[in-house]
């Protein structure tokens, strides 16, 4: 009934959530997370995006479950190796005779380890350089971005091979060496909203009471600088996936028999012709999944983007 409490609830929690004099810092949050949850749904290919991306955490989470064979484990290559995509082997099989599809989807631990790590190391790198550097100013400034110029000046790729050739080959490595090439363009981001507010009133206001520069760092530059980081971190994603798939590519990341998708299309290379799936099946999942970070990435820029147009 449309005068029922049930029918009214929905209604009344909206009215709760977009309160212009909210009661708590707790419902002004809810309020502007509802807000811009709404915002973020009205992009139908930021929501695609999302959707690929909690595909591929999902798909990792419950791989085993996923997966019908094992991804390591060869089969007989007498009958099962090099069999295009059928019922039995949905992907096909490689030229070891392990299931593509099961491969792929443990594959997808790989990479999302790799994004997890090194966003979980690079962000607070660039995020640390870049705060200091534009609050401080002067030959602090001068130092930290002249060593941003450096690595800024070499392509990401090479690079990151660079250092993967000094620390040796291996998932680990190339995460190090990822994280290393990665924190640079945060450094410039969070520089140049540091810039934007260290002179600003309420900056002033807190230096009056006395805070010390490492807490006015930390407490409120950072995070005014945070939400501009989160989406460049989510659109170099993909970058981060094609540099850890290239490396894979190489021989210098993931090592045999780990099903890393890079490393797979390197062994299907040399059936492209006519067994074309055993390179094309892991092409298509980096791509697919570089593709959904990038329209998340646009997603949450039209969001959290505070110059955007509303």
């Amino acid at each position: 009934m449309a005068g029922s409490p049930l029918a009214e609830q929905p209604s009344s929690l909206r009215a709760w959530l977009l309160s212009p004099e909210p009661n708590s810092r707790w419902q002004a949050r809810l309020g502007r997370f509802y807000l811009g949850w709404r915002a973020f749904t009205r992009n139908p290919l930021a929501v695609v995006g999302l959707g690929i991306v909690v595909l591929l955490i999902l798909m990792a989470i419950f791989a085993d479950v996923i997966a019908p064979y094992s991804p390591v484990a060869g089969g007989d290559l007498r009958t099962e190796r090099l069999l295009p995509p059928s019922e039995t082997f949905w992907l096909g099989t490689d030229d070891q005779g392990r299931d593509i599809f099961s491969r792929i989807v443990h594959g997808s631990r790989i990479t999302l380890l790799v994004i997890v790590l090194v966003a979980l190391i690079a962000t607070p790198i660039g995020l640390l350089v870049g705060t200091v550097s534009g609050y401080l100013g002067g030959w602090v400034d001068t130092v930290l971005m002249r060593t941003t110029d450096i690595f800024l000046a070499f392509p990401r790729l090479i690079l990151a091979l660079a250092f993967v050739a000094a620390l040796g080959p291996g998932i680990e490595n190339a995460i190090i060496a990822i994280a290393i090439t990665s924190w640079p363009p945060y450094a410039r981001i969070a520089r140049a909203e540091t810039l934007m507010v260290r002179n600003s009133d309420f900056i002033a206001a807190v230096r009056l009471q006395g805070a010390s520069t490492p807490r006015i760092i930390m407490g409120h530059v950072v995070p005014l600088c945070v939400s501009s980081l989160i989406v460049r971190v989510t659109l170099d994603m993909a970058g981060i996936i094609l540099t850890a798939a290239g490396l894979g590519f190489l021989g210098l990341g993931a090592q045999p028999p780990q099903p890393e998708w890079g490393a797979m299309v390197a062994t299907g290379r040399n059936y492209l012709i006519d067994q074309w799936w055993v390179a094309a099946m892991p092409g298509i999942a980096i791509f697919v999944v570089s593709l959904g970070f990038n329209l998340l990435g646009d997603g949450l820029r039209d969001v959290l983007d505070p110059k955007a147009a509303k």
